[in-house]
């Protein structure tokens, strides 16, 4: 059969939806999020949330936080929590010391460049999106005891019994989860060979109980990081990929290490942005972006009014294509960070804007710098009471991942081998172009749209802030920064308002459904822009943290999924 994996969840529709003009923000009484004094967690599940913050409540930091967070969202949200995955965290110590992680998945030493085309050189997507010869391989465990060991204060075992008891005594599948269950129960059992946990019949309600992650974490508690990667754990995983096909090994697993990086760092007008540097692309664009749209008066032009719309547009454009050409793992490929988001290199690359008429994406290449030549994702922030600030984003890729499912274990394996480039110039699950600096390489981590970010103001933290959403990532991150920093809005509605997103190729502007004023589509129609309003029903699902004027703290959690901000 001919594999669907970019799954868009059409059924899951905006309850709001009206094909009538948005109102000026003046005319609103702004909603707000929720609102604690000390600390706060929010993520795609309330469990989830509500973990995170009982660990602050005992003492914990965010750190301690994060840990049980994403081992609880590995239980209750395995749409993309999972052991069989990865991602990126960004920090700001209450010191003001910031940095970042990546724990993103690598290629198997037996990957090859050209390992998912055929024999006419034609890719063969399936491969690299569906199955055991998909996955990369994982770096969560990684990424978590890295956290815990530089920067914890709580034993592991007292921050992973709550997520032990959770996945002993079960999540309430919501209403939500179900249909995303049902829409993939066929392909989970085809894929896997027989059924799985994931694929019996479930009704809203009914509480899923996962007995063998909890002996998995359980054994994590006991031995520590090594479990997964060289203990039983691994040698579990190990089995079940190669009995399915898959090439990773226990070499593989062994020389995995999660990596800190210096995160990218950018100033737009009164505000400093620390966001996730390579192997993610989402720092580079959104510093590229924000950069290039800082000298228009957004605020001045209105919310999702027809220049703001163009603006933001015209720089995505150009930022997503040099994302295609320059951006892959820094350790293969020496990337030109500095000049892609210097101020001459941007304002050159907006130079041949103009409000009257759109920018054909068939005119626009990476810029010229001379000797040069991911939606099913989930998001989760926290700030604890100590100043401590983090913004994490982790992934398994695809929904559910490669769908292959390991039992033994009782978790979901990613599908990240996907975001490498299997041919240059052909687009991945998401429509993403690569080119040679995302080619596939053993050991090399894929190109990631990833943007956990932070944001200072007036040298305090201000906001946390991330989503997931594929392609859509930098732009839904960009677009709740603006909604907040140029339209005043609370953080609820920032994560609340309707966006739109745009990715140099194909040369569309996406919006959500019925969102948007007709007649402003319709002006952006006669200026050339190509609007779709059928292929995305839903862009990111952000979740964000945001510091009042009176130092507490709201959360703003996404109304498009079942985010919960929770906190004390």
């Amino acid at each position: 059969m001919k594999y669907t994996v970019y799954f868009l969840l059409t059924i899951l529709l905006f309850i709001s939806c009206k094909k009538t003009p948005e109102k000026a923000l003046s005319t609103y009484t702004p909603l707000r999020g929720n609102i604690t004094q000390k600390a706060m967690v929010v993520s795609a599940r309330e469990e989830a949330s509500k973990i995170g913050t009982e660990i602050m409540k005992k003492g914990g930091n965010a750190f301690d936080a994060m840990v049980a967070t994403e081992m609880a969202l590995a239980v209750a949200y395995p749409f993309a929590g999972s052991l069989g995955g990865g991602g990126f965290m960004v920090y700001r110590k209450a010191d003001g010391e910031t940095g970042a992680l990546d724990y993103r998945e690598k290629a198997p030493l037996a990957a090859t460049k050209d390992m998912y085309l055929d024999e006419n050189g034609e890719v063969v997507s399936e491969k690299s999106q569906v199955g055991a010869l998909a996955i990369g391989v994982p770096g969560t465990i990684a990424g978590i005891f890295a956290v815990h060991k530089k920067f914890g204060t709580l034993p592991i075992e007292e921050i992973l019994t709550p997520v032990v008891a959770l996945a002993n005594r079960g999540f309430v599948i919501t209403e939500k989860q179900k249909l995303r269950f049902d829409h993939f129960k066929d392909l989970f059992i085809e894929v896997n060979k027989d059924t799985i946990l994931f694929a019996n019949s479930f009704n809203t309600g009914d509480t899923l109980k996962n007995k063998q992650l909890a002996i998995t974490l359980e054994r994590i508690i006991k031995n520590g990081a090594s479990e997964f990667y060289t203990g039983e754990t691994g040698k579990k995983l190990v089995n079940r990929v190669q009995e399915y096909g898959g090439i990773i090994t226990m070499e593989d697993l062994a020389k995995y290490e999660a990596k800190w990086r210096e995160p990218v760092r950018f100033t737009y007008n009164d505000l400093s942005i620390i966001s996730m540097s390579p192997p993610s692309s989402g720092g580079v664009c959104l510093a590229q972006i924000m950069k290039m749209i800082e000298p228009y008066d957004l605020s001045k032009y209105g919310h999702n009014q027809t220049k703001t719309i163009q603006v933001i547009t015209e720089a995505e454009r150009r930022a997503y294509a040099d994302r295609s050409f320059y951006l892959g793992d820094p350790d293969f490929t020496k990337i030109p960070i500095d000049t892609l988001i210097g101020e001459p290199y941007l304002q050159e690359r907006m130079a041949d804007f103009s409000f009257e008429k759109a920018t054909l994406s068939s005119a626009i290449n990476c810029g010229m710098i001379p000797g040069y030549e991911s939606d099913e994702t989930t998001h989760y922030s926290i700030v604890d009471q100590f100043g401590n600030a983090i913004s994490v984003t982790i992934t398994l890729n695809g929904a559910y991942g490669s769908k292959l499912y390991a039992p033994e274990i009782g978790t979901f394996l990613n599908n990240e081998m996907d975001d490498f480039s299997a041919k240059p110039g052909v687009p991945n699950m998401f429509g993403l172009i690569g080119a040679e600096a995302n080619a596939i390489a053993p050991e090399k981590r894929m190109l990631s749209s990833m943007t956990p970010t932070i944001v200072e103001k007036e040298g305090k933290f201000w906001m946390s802030v991330g989503t997931p959403g594929g392609s859509t990532i930098i732009t839904s991150v960009l677009q709740t920064i603006l909604n907040v920093k140029e339209f005043g809005m609370t953080m609820q509605d920032a994560v609340n308002a309707p966006r739109f997103h745009h990715q140099w190729l194909p040369d569309v502007v996406v919006f959500e459904p019925n969102l948007f004023d007709t007649a402003i589509l319709d002006s952006l129609r006669q200026k050339g822009y190509k609007i779709d309003e059928e292929t995305s029903k839903i862009i990111g699902k952000v979740d964000g943290i945001l510091v009042l004027p009176d130092g507490t703290l709201e959360g703003g959690a996404d109304r498009r999924g079942d985010d919960t901000a929770v906190g004390f």
